[in-house]
């Protein structure tokens, strides 16, 4: 059975699953022999750390190891709770373990709390006072402290099928008595199906589309139209200083080099939606046009600063077309990290050197310099054939050292010729 709540409450609080029956998705965690599975088998809890989506079922798996071991449990939030708040549980555990009772503090999106704050459950856990289950979203790598990661077991949990969607919805089609009594209804597999794509793995956000696009149906039919109109203002899940921003603009910077312009576009798409800044994107690919694209297409660092100094002055939402074209001739472009690599073997070299620079390449405003033979015999490249005249530029231990080398990709390769015509010792 689900557990009704009142009209009141949202669908997806309603729909929340009360059994491990009742429970979709995780499998890989709940089939039996596995780890939590066993936890509710046995009804002996332990301290855990679940790292998953948004909507995969953090809350209500830590609210179900809660009712099968028997616990006395607090649900608290990161967000909204302080040091203080965790004392009185930990107060409660002691109580309740000189009872013989578990205590539960689930504590939502844990990696908000500092370290000092984390700090205050780590001696509870470690002595069995209470249970600890964290939620988070974010890699606890990075956002949990080595020592309350080392007393508890991490479960990552998989971002929800579209078939698992599907199950959960038709789930709260059969059984939400408010849905029920309005007639709710799809026009067509067609809807689930988009419905379900869009809602991104995340069963939270599924059921609340739903019940935004019910309410905008007068005889509980949902149509694609409504379910545009609740979607419209619905936000992706994307934290601009977690793990989601780092993954997006890795896999939109990779598609560039890839030179997959449709991959490209769709993960600027997923960070336009998603609240990202559009100047930050737009640096992104102002360094991409030095880094990976370089001589290869000369114009495309004019291009990419064209587009940030328009992203800057335009803003959203017309700014999407200008990344738009900025990225697709980014992603489309020749590429060559011959710049790049120049100058990261160039800095390398001048870090363990000091080397002379030779004195004919130097200035020589005095008097004095110029009789210590600074600039003597330089020869003017203009001065010569093809403006050019064979000389020796760099310091004379690394004459012969190649930092650019330009490749066969694009403008480059003009670059290369021209240079394996004036400098053949260098460019074979």
């Amino acid at each position: 059975m689900m557990e009704h709540k009142d009209e009141f409450s949202p669908l997806a609080d309603r729909c929340r699953p009360r059994t491990i029956e009742e429970f979709v998705g995780q499998e890989h965690l709940l089939s039996e022999h596995r780890i939590l599975r066993s936890i509710i088998d046995t009804g002996s809890a332990f301290s855990l750390i679940l790292w998953g989506e948004p909507g995969s079922g953090k809350t209500t798996l830590a609210r179900i190891i809660a009712s099968y071991c028997k616990m006395d449990s607090y649900f608290l939030s990161a967000i909204s709770a302080g040091v203080a708040d965790v004392r009185k549980v930990i107060e409660k555990g002691k109580e309740n373990r000189a009872q013989g009772v578990q205590t539960l503090l689930f504590l939502d999106e844990i990696h908000r709390f500092n370290k000092a704050q984390q700090d205050s459950v780590l001696g509870s856990v470690e002595s069995g006072d209470i249970i600890l289950i964290g939620a988070t979203t974010e890699n606890p790598s990075f956002n949990v402290i080595s020592p309350l990661l080392s007393r508890t077991r991490v479960l990552r949990l998989s971002r929800l099928s579209e078939k698992h969607l599907l199950e959960i919805l038709d789930r709260a089609l059969r059984n939400d008595e408010i849905l029920k009594k309005g007639g709710a209804r799809f026009e067509g597999d067609g809807v689930r199906e988009k419905l379900a794509a869009i809602s991104n793995g995340d069963a939270r956000r599924m059921l609340n589309i739903v019940e935004t696009a019910f309410a905008l149906s007068s005889d509980g039919l949902i149509t694609d139209a409504h379910l545009e109109e609740a979607v419209r203002n619905s936000m992706l899940y994307y934290d601009r200083a977690g793990d989601r921003h780092y993954d997006t603009i890795s896999a939109f910077i990779k598609s560039l080099r890839g030179s997959d312009p449709d991959a490209a576009v769709y993960y600027l798409a997923r960070m336009i939606l998603s609240g990202e800044d559009p100047v930050f994107i737009a640096r992104r690919m102002v360094i991409f046009a030095s880094e990976d694209v370089g001589n290869a297409a000369p114009n495309a660092i004019t291009l990419a600063v064209s587009a940030m100094t328009a992203t800057q002055n335009i803003g959203l939402p017309e700014a999407r077309i200008i990344l738009s074209q900025c990225a697709t001739f980014l992603a489309s472009a020749p590429k060559s990290n011959a710049a790049y690599l120049a100058v990261e073997g160039a800095m390398a070299a001048a870090k363990d050197s000091n080397y002379e620079i030779p004195l004919h390449i130097r200035n020589a405003p005095t008097e004095l310099m110029k009789k210590l033979g600074y600039h003597k015999g330089y020869r003017y490249p203009h001065d010569f054939d093809r403006h050019f005249v064979k000389d020796v530029y760099l310091p004379e231990e690394i004459r012969n050292e190649v930092f650019y080398n330009p490749t066969e990709e694009g403008s480059e390769k003009a670059i290369r010729e021209r240079l394996r015509s004036l400098w053949p010792e260098r460019y074979k």
